[in-house]
């Protein structure tokens, strides 16, 4: 009799762990994991304390912001039991218990997860009606997780009613909605209702930073911002965003750099869109088409680019007014939003924000895009040059002719010859008056306070209220006459006084020494009511 042996199938090696993309793998299990919903956590925490649950949640927000994530968090808090079997509803659920584990694998039997947007009928609301008469099998309450809500249709949202309001005490229902306002005002006013806010940039880097971390990925801190500025809130999308970055880090075999998140997001370069701003506020022409090209030819959207700017014109706005600079910004960004906050007047902020806005719904809709985004740009860069319509009307009103407030300089000014340089505000009112512009000379004599006068530089003080656009349009008048590009701006700090100021001054000195003078002093003693007058300073023009 011979053996034999059943040798069966050779041994099998395991198969790998499926590869789970980071938005999945890093999805919060605990409240503590939940960023930048900090208000909500807190309610629902008070809430469960003082056993004041409500049967119905609503929780509204913008993509990947953590709705289906903190329903499935609010099933775990309300059944927990417990490492030991004996816990109750909690908000730091153990995520050890059976009804945890359960349902962070999402195979709780009394754990109902539904789409509303493939289950959008009443048939689909019928089934619910008639289970949630049953109590749970094994959890504490039975959760009913319908994501997307606002997709139901009507009769499904009416047959819903009956239930929302008078539901059995073993029942809850979590309703998740990116559009909340979709929503009939009879079911919303059955809910408790959370609106979970955009997560700031700065809680999204640090977050981001972390999964690299974990992920054994180095990524430069500005490409983390990039990425965080280009989720818009979103916590998912900013996942996605750096899963795809580490990919294509991991082909380079280097960390994740901001270059390469940039060119993989087609984002322009903060840096290029500074220079090409201050372009545009020159009346840099071939320079502002040359750096929009370059930005072109990088693969950047001409729209893309319109964007950037409206940002920095926003930015510069809120800078203005005094708003706290984000933290996420890069400290050279700072810099500049400040010098141009203190360079450029309102009326000129709202005309860039008005023509840039305008231009780029023209290259949204164009069939040139990059043409009609080089024709934006000049139209800003030629508006630049016009006066304000305040001004204008001023000037009218005047008597200055339209055509010589409004018509361009004749020839180039960097065609013409560069002039000596004033080095006094006595000589720049001079060099205003000869170059025909005696009102803004006047301007200069009446406002200008120096705290640094290093031309082509000029800090004046801001202590004294300054004319709308007045830097702005000194130096363009400047650089028209003198063929240099001026730089101009205000500033806080000890300052010389004004020309006019200096006059006063003077002419006040000297008629006090003249009334101090003992042949006056004898005929205004001799004659009480006596007063000097006709008395004037002569200005000087040397």
């Amino acid at each position: 009799m011979s053996d034999s042996f059943d040798l069966g199938e050779p041994p099998q090696p395991p198969k790998p762990e499926a590869y789970r993309v980071l938005a999945r793998k890093y999805r919060p299990q605990t409240f503590s994991e939940l960023i930048g919903q900090d208000a909500m956590v807190q309610t629902l925490g008070n809430a469960i304390k003082r056993d004041r649950l409500a049967h119905a949640f609503l929780l509204t927000g913008v993509r990947g912001v953590g709705k289906t994530s903190t329903a499935r968090l609010i099933a775990k808090a309300l059944n927990c039991i417990g490492p030991d079997g004996q816990g109750g509803p909690t908000i730091d659920p153990c995520g050890v218990c059976e009804p945890c584990r359960a349902i962070a694998e999402g195979r709780h039997i009394d754990v109902i997860e539904m789409d509303a947007a493939s289950h959008t009928g009443i048939g689909d609301i019928r089934e619910i009606i008639d289970a949630v008469r049953y109590a749970a099998v094994s959890a504490r309450y039975k959760m009913y997780i319908i994501d997307e809500v606002h997709m139901l249709s009507k009769p499904a949202f009416n047959g819903l009613l009956k239930t929302l309001e008078e539901p059995p005490e073993h029942v809850k229902f979590l309703f998740a909605t990116t559009e909340v306002d979709k929503i009939p005002v009879t079911v919303l006013s059955r809910c408790q209702r959370f609106d979970l806010r955009r997560i700031p940039s700065d809680k999204l880097t640090d977050h981001f930073a972390h999964v690299a971390a974990a992920e054994g990925a180095e990524a430069e801190p500005e490409a983390l911002a990039l990425i965080a500025r280009a989720a818009e809130g979103s916590a998912r999308d900013g996942l996605s965003i750096l899963d795809q970055a580490i990919a294509h880090a991991g082909l380079e075999g280097g960390a994740v750099r901001a270059d390469a998140v940039r060119a993989m997001l087609g984002l322009s370069d903060r840096g290029a869109i500074r220079a090409l701003f201050g372009m545009l506020l020159e009346g840099d022409a071939p320079g502002a088409l040359a750096a929009l090209r370059a930005q072109y030819d990088l693969g950047v959207d001409p729209q893309g680019v319109l964007r950037s700017l409206l940002e920095t014109v926003h930015a510069v706005t809120l800078a203005k007014v005094g708003t706290p600079f984000d933290p996420a910004q890069p400290a050279e960004e700072r810099e500049a939003l400040t010098r141009w906050s203190s360079r450029l007047g309102y009326p000129l902020l709202h005309r860039l924000w008005q023509l840039l806005l305008r231009g780029h719904g023209e290259v949204a809709a164009a069939a040139l895009p990059i043409e009609a985004a080089e024709m934006a740009l000049l139209r800003v860069i030629h508006a630049s040059t016009l006066p304000d319509p305040g001004e204008l009307a001023k000037l009218v009103a005047n008597g200055a002719p339209i055509a010589a407030t409004t018509a361009a300089p004749a020839a180039d000014p960097a065609d013409a010859p560069a002039a000596s340089l004033p080095t006094t505000v006595e000589q720049l009112a001079a060099l205003l008056e000869a170059a025909k512009r005696p009102g803004l000379a006047d301007q200069v004599r009446n406002h200008v306070r120096p705290i640094r006068f290093e031309a082509p530089e000029l800090v004046i003080s801001a202590a004294k209220p300054l004319p709308a656009d007045f830097t702005r349009e000194l130096g363009l008048a400047l650089k028209a006459i003198t063929g240099q590009n001026w730089r101009i701006g205000t500033a806080d700090g000890p300052a010389q006084p004004s020309l006019r100021e200096t006059e006063q001054a003077e002419a006040d000195a000297e008629r006090a020494q003249v009334l101090a003078s003992p042949v006056v002093a004898a005929a205004l003693h001799a004659f009480p009511d006596a007063e000097l007058v006709g008395w004037t300073k002569t200005r000087s023009t040397s």
